[in-house]
């Protein structure tokens, strides 16, 4: 199923729009357009902008679908704008912006790689906040010349205003990976390694994270406030998982994890392979068809999946798995293995010059994680 809808594309970055934001517009017009919540708002225009907007213009019911749909739309189109400023200075260093996704939380800026130079992060995490507080200070000034009969039109511009400010505040907190907590990262990396100071970083926005489930709780119950928490938890902790394994696998290529692999003809029964499988050392083995061109693997998991009383029925080929990843020998073995995983494959084939050298699985990569884990406990405890 399809999560993520593209609606436009802006310097060549398309724009998507997640399901679950789909879902919570028509929540978000109805709790903007219902009319306590546009007194609320009112008074906060009135409170931080030049415009004075009296509530009983838009008191009438069409008036307030109008206003919460017209007011649902603005703030996301904020938060697209918030991105492509994350964007844009990406672009400053040469870092490509693969989609940015709306969701229900907000929006999700996905760069090709974050920069691990700490000026380089700091100014891709702020340009973001900038952009918004740029966009608020400019539905300021325009407020200055809208006339104050165009009674809609000064609610959703003054709306923009706010919104844009407070969206640049919030971002600031420094609940990593929030835009506040990428800052905190940044400035900790230029006096610590990169890793300590992601560590750092990312066990404040956990702390920041419970804070704010707490407060969710207990204080004014909000679901979306705890869903913010469990995705500033999660995210916090897989970055930092993300930059140990990044740490750990530095300096090795996919081609360093492989060994010789077995192969397997594809007419060859489960049951012969069976006295191969217990010979070989992986539990993982090639598969190839009659030119000896790896078409697939087959691993110890997938024969468990066959009924006993088939396996001299059953071919290696009619039960491999085809549509495996490949790599090129090259490729860095922290880049296979975030593709392996997103791929949800457990093995996948590395290749030379077109040709297939060997198999590399998770498990390759868990023995190499656990072996540069413990040599590296070892080296500190001398």
């Amino acid at each position: 199923m399809q999560n993520n809808f593209t609606v436009f594309q802006v310097w060549g970055i398309p724009i998507r729009v997640n399901v679950s934001l789909l879902v919570f517009l028509p929540i978000l017009v109805w709790l903007v357009g219902s009319g306590e919540q546009i007194s609320a708002y009112v008074s906060l225009i009135d409170a931080l902008t030049p415009a004075t907007v009296d509530p009983a213009a838009l008191s009438g019911s069409n008036d307030r679908w109008i206003i919460g749909a017209g007011a649902a739309v603005a703030l996301f189109g904020s938060v697209a704008v918030h991105e492509l400023g994350h964007a844009w200075a990406a672009m400053r260093y040469d870092i490509e912006t693969e989609s940015i996704t709306l969701w229900i939380l907000g929006g999700l800026a996905d760069l090709a790689e974050m920069p691990k130079e700490w000026n380089r992060e700091l100014w891709i995490a702020v340009a973001g906040p900038i952009t918004s507080v740029l966009l608020g200070l400019s539905a300021v000034a325009a407020l200055a010349v809208i006339p104050s009969s165009a009674t809609r039109v000064v609610f959703l511009v003054g709306f923009v205003a706010v919104m844009n400010i407070v969206l640049a505040i919030f971002n600031m907190v420094p609940a990593f990976p929030m835009d506040g907590g990428r800052v905190l990262r940044a400035l900790l990396a230029r006096r610590r390694p990169y890793l300590k100071a992601t560590q750092t970083a990312a066990r404040i926005g956990t702390y920041f994270a419970l804070l704010f489930a707490v407060f969710g709780i207990v204080v004014v119950f909000s679901p979306i406030l705890l869903l913010l928490a469990a995705f500033i938890y999660v995210a916090a902790t897989s970055e930092s998982r993300s930059v140990l394994v990044g740490e750990l696998l530095s300096g090795l290529s996919v081609s360093d994890l492989i060994a010789d692999y077995e192969a397997v003809p594809a007419d060859v029964t489960v049951a012969d392979l069976f006295d191969r499988l217990l010979g070989a050392r992986r539990t993982d083995l090639a598969v190839v068809d009659k030119d000896g061109t790896v078409v697939g693997a087959v691993t110890a998991s997938t024969l468990r999946t066959v009924p006993t009383q088939e396996y001299e029925t059953t071919t290696v080929g009619s039960i491999a798995t085809t549509d495996l990843p490949r790599f090129d020998s090259g490729t860095s073995a922290f880049d296979a293995l975030s593709e392996l995983t997103g791929s949800r494959r457990n093995v996948a084939i590395v290749e030379r010059d077109g040709a297939a050298v060997g198999l590399v699985s998770r498990e390759d990569f868990n023995d190499v994680l656990a072996l540069r884990r413990n040599t590296a406990a070892v080296s500190r405890g001398r």
